[in-house]
C-alpha cells in the first residue's frame, strides 16, 4: 500500500485530464496537483496511455476492469505514470457522473432499483484501490439530469463566448429516462449510498467530495421529470449532516453555489460555514456574472464574486487543497479542450494564492 498523498496550503490544479500532451500543458503552467481517470488499456501505439474518449465517461473507458471496478494495481501505474510528468495524482472521478444514464458506471445507485447493493459494493471496491494507490480524494456527483444551460452563447470581452443560464427562457427537454424521480425518492437514493460508502472511505482513509447540482432550480420545481436537488446552499448542508465523518464533504463548486445565491456575501458565508467545518475536499474556483436562475459563466476576473475576498475566505478557514478552473469560456483560435482559456485561469489562481500566501 502506498502512502497517501496530503495537500498543505492551497494550490492550483486542473481536472479531467485525458491526454499526455495535457499533462505537459499542466505542468508548464505551473500544475502540481491534477485529477485524471485512467483508460482502461496501456496504448500499443504510443508506448503510453491512451486517452481517447475519456471524456466520454463511458464505463469502459473509464479505467474500470471487467468486474466493473478499479485495481489498485492499475491505478498505482497510472500515478506513477502521472508522476513521470513532474505531477501529483491528487484525486479521481467516480463514473457517477449525470446526464446519459449509458455514461454512468452503476446507474442502479441513482435509479434505486434492487441492484443498487451490486452497485455499491463496485464503488467500494474502487474506493479500496484508490487508498491502496494512495490517492487521497474521490471526486463524484449524485446528479442525474447532469448540467442544465441554455443552447447557444452570450458574448463578452472581444467576443469571448459565455455558456448561459436563463430559467425564464428554458424550454423543457423530453422526460429523462430515469424519470420521474422526485426530491424524497433522491434524497432516499442520496442516503442509502452515502451511509454504505462512507464507512469504506473512512477505513481506507480515501475522502469522498460530491459536486453540487449545476445548476441550482426553485425547489419544487421539476426539468426533465427529476426533481434537483443538492442545488442549493441548505441542501448541502443536510448532505453534509448525513454522516459524521471527516472524509465525507463537497467538491465545492463555487461557480455552483454562486448560482445559487442573490448576493456574493452569500458565497463567501458558504466557503465560511464549510470551510469552518473542514467540509471542502476541492475547490472549482470559477466566477459568473449574475444571479439565481440567469447567470452566464466568465473568466474569474469579470464576474460579479470578488474572486480575491473568495481566495482570501479559503485561507481564513484554513483550507488545504486544490484550486481549479472549471467551465472556461470559449475563445477565437483556441483549441477544443479550451488550451488558452485554461491558461489564463491558471495563471490567474496561482498568482492570488501566491499574493494571499504572502499576507500576515
Amino acid at each position: 500500500m502506498q502512502e497517501v498523498l496530503a495537500i498543505k496550503g492551497m494550490h492550483v490544479g486542473e481536472q479531467f485530464i485525458h491526454s499526455d500532451e495535457q499533462l505537459i500543458f499542466c505542468r508548464q503552467m505551473g500544475v502540481e496537483y491534477v485529477d485524471a481517470v485512467p483508460p482502461r488499456k496501456p496504448s500499443e501505439t504510443e508506448g503510453g496511455y491512451c486517452y481517447a474518449d475519456i471524456l466520454a465517461r463511458c464505463p469502459r473507458k473509464s479505467g474500470l476492469e471487467e468486474e466493473g471496478y478499479w485495481s489498485a494495481d492499475s491505478l498505482s501505474r497510472f500515478r506513477e505514470h502521472v508522476e513521470s510528468f513532474g505531477l501529483k495524482l491528487a484525486a479521481m472521478h467516480l463514473p457517477l457522473q449525470a446526464g446519459n444514464l449509458g455514461a454512468f458506471g452503476w446507474p442502479n445507485i441513482l435509479l434505486g432499483t434492487p441492484e443498487r447493493d451490486r452497485d455499491i459494493e463496485k464503488v467500494c471496491r474502487c474506493i479500496e484501490a484508490v487508498g491502496k494507490a494512495g490517492i487521497p480524494l474521490i471526486l463524484y456527483s449524485l446528479n442525474v439530469s447532469g448540467t442544465v444551460r441554455n443552447p447557444g452563447w452570450t458574448y463578452g470581452r472581444g467576443g469571448t463566448m459565455y455558456s448561459y443560464f436563463d430559467y425564464d427562457k428554458l424550454e423543457d427537454a423530453p422526460p429523462h429516462p430515469a424519470a420521474p424521480i422526485s426530491a424524497e425518492q433522491a434524497w432516499e437514493r442520496i442516503a442509502y449510498f452515502i451511509e454504505r460508502v462512507i464507512p469504506v472511505a473512512e477505513e481506507c482513509k480515501v475522502k469522498m467530495a460530491c459536486h453540487p447540482s449545476d445548476p441550482a432550480m426553485p425547489k419544487g420545481s421539476s426539468y426533465q421529470g427529476i426533481e434537483r436537488v443538492l442545488g442549493h446552499v441548505d441542501d448541502l448542508k443536510r448532505f453534509i449532516d448525513l454522516h459524521p465523518s471527516p472524509y465525507h464533504g463537497l467538491n465545492f463548486c463555487q461557480g455552483c453555489v454562486s448560482e445559487a445565491c442573490t448576493s456574493p456575501e452569500q458565497v463567501y458565508d458558504a466557503i465560511r460555514y464549510f470551510g469552518s467545518r473542514k467540509k471542502i475536499f476541492w475547490v472549482h474556483f470559477r466566477n459568473i456574472r449574475g444571479r439565481f436562475l440567469k447567470f452566464e459563466e466568465t473568466f474569474p476576473d469579470e464576474g460579479d464574486i470578488d474572486m480575491v475576498k473568495a481566495i482570501r475566505t479559503y485561507k481564513e478557514v484554513g483550507y488545504n487543497g486544490v484550486l481549479i478552473p472549471d467551465h472556461v469560456p470559449q475563445l477565437y483560435l483556441d483549441t477544443m479542450w479550451g488550451h488558452q482559456a485554461h491558461a489564463f485561469c491558471l495563471g490567474y489562481i496561482k498568482a492570488l494564492i501566491q499574493a494571499v500566501e504572502s499576507e500576515k
